[in-house]
């Protein structure tokens, strides 16, 4: 099929290059000239295992290609639309100025019979109020949420655990040309959800809202755990076992961040006290407030570690980007945490597999330092705070011969505390003894 991606950041990049990938013919568009000419050249502009191998291979040949020139996605059948829905600068609502002018600047290359497909998230009531533009063109509207994860979008997108069409109802031609979209995954069993425009919308945000939850439920569970002795990493594994909770997404920790849970969930409140129903959403106010305490609760554990203040202190901290396999520090934990710990006082020295590019972008008062080993060098404290794989295999005694103080927060519960404490650290832990 010939097929256009709107708006080639992190989700439209990665689609756009699977679809061809998938055998498709593809045009990505953006407004951005720089992100196009790395997307031609191959080049990811975001750090996502697997993609630029996928860019390489696609473009090769010649199913994918990428212009800043909307004319261009002229003859295409379906007309993916994924920019970004950011949060508004003065509210917890999403910003859809994207979307809006997205829908806006391809009404003039529509043409009867095409399919604009809404893989953004967006507040529900959106695709309605879209819907009633495009039709007017002749062409027609679907809703296919996204349901990436950051370091396996790849996969995520190829192999997708489910699809959610949104459509008008009866609107057998959108399902057949998603279908043929999606034909490969289909075929592999993929389940299909056909539905109505209000619940795909949904769909997006109360998965991560659910997901929120369960995080910040444990971590909820973290703060009863500290001050009751409790270890709340064995709690976890405890309840884990009940397969009406299951053991996923029960990690406790430093707390969720990135482009997409904390947003989605402010957004997701926003919406429904527009639509009078506030109340029913109002748990959600308390999961940001608990996610968010867990960055003060770690600062106060460097404190402690540190004798009562890092004033001064030399501290390392391992891990900027929100999650491992990513560099993205939109809302992240582990470089807020890194930020305030400066603004107290403390020598900082900061380092990321990924993410050290995009967090001096952020933060350039920051120290920043390619590995772990120089990170700690001279420590009185040193921080994990994103789990990547490198961090948690480091070898106590190797780190121990580096740092001033054997002294180790781990703010994602990844390493083994008894392995630690017999190199002769002290090893500290949100909702640990």
């Amino acid at each position: 099929m010939k097929i256009s991606v709107i708006g080639c950041g992190y989700l439209g990049a990665v689609h756009a290059a699977c679809m061809a990938d998938l055998g498709h013919e593809v045009v990505g568009v953006d407004v951005d000239p720089a992100r196009i000419e790395q997307l031609s050249a191959g080049r990811a502009p975001f750090y996502e295992p697997g993609l630029p191998e996928l860019l390489t291979a696609a473009i090769a040949t010649g199913r994918l290609r990428f212009t800043t020139d909307l004319d261009e996605v002229r003859g295409a059948s379906v007309h993916f639309v994924a920019v970004g829905t950011p949060q508004l600068g003065d509210s917890y609502a999403a910003d859809l100025r994207f979307v809006d002018a997205a829908i806006a600047s391809l009404l003039p290359v529509l043409g009867p019979g095409d399919l604009v497909v809404g893989k953004s998230t967006v507040p529900v009531g959106t695709a309605a109020r879209l819907a009633e533009l495009i039709e007017g063109t002749g062409a027609r509207l679907a809703w296919n949420p996204e349901f990436l994860r950051e370091g396996y979008a790849v996969k995520d997108t190829l192999a997708p655990d489910r699809l959610v069409y949104g459509i008008r109802p009866g609107d057998d031609a959108a399902v057949a040309a998603l279908d043929d979209v999606y034909a490969a995954a289909i075929a592999a069993g993929t389940p299909r959800v056909i539905t109505d425009y209000a619940t795909a919308e949904l769909v997006k945000v109360a998965a991560n809202a659910f997901l929120a939850t369960k995080i910040s439920f444990i971590n909820a569970m973290a703060e009863v755990a500290e001050v009751t002795g409790a270890d709340v990493t064995q709690l976890a594994d405890a309840i884990g076992y009940d397969d009406r909770i299951g053991r996923r997404f029960l990690n406790a920790g430093l707390g969720f961040g990135g482009g997409c849970l904390p947003k989605d969930i402010r957004g997701f409140m926003a919406r429904a006290e527009e639509l009078g129903v506030d109340q029913a959403l109002g748990f959600l106010r308390e999961v940001d407030s608990i996610n968010l305490r867990r960055r003060e609760r770690m600062v106060d554990l460097a404190r402690e570690v540190c004798g009562g203040s890092v004033e001064g202190k030399r501290i390392a901290v391992l891990g900027l980007a929100f999650k491992p396999d990513s560099d993205d520090v939109r809302d992240s934990p582990a470089l807020d945490v890194a930020a305030r710990l400066q603004e107290l006082g403390a020598i900082v020295r900061a380092t990321d597999p990924q993410a050290i590019g995009t967090s001096r972008r952020v933060r350039p008062d920051l120290t920043y330092v390619p590995t772990a080993i120089e990170a700690a060098d001279g420590a009185d404290a040193v921080l994990l705070l994103t789990e990547w794989k490198e961090y948690r295999g480091l070898d106590p005694a190797e780190l121990g011969s580096v740092v001033a103080v054997r002294a180790i927060v781990d703010g994602r519960n990844c390493l083994d505390p008894g392995a630690w404490r017999a190199a002769g650290w002290t090893y500290r832990a949100l909702g640990r003894p």
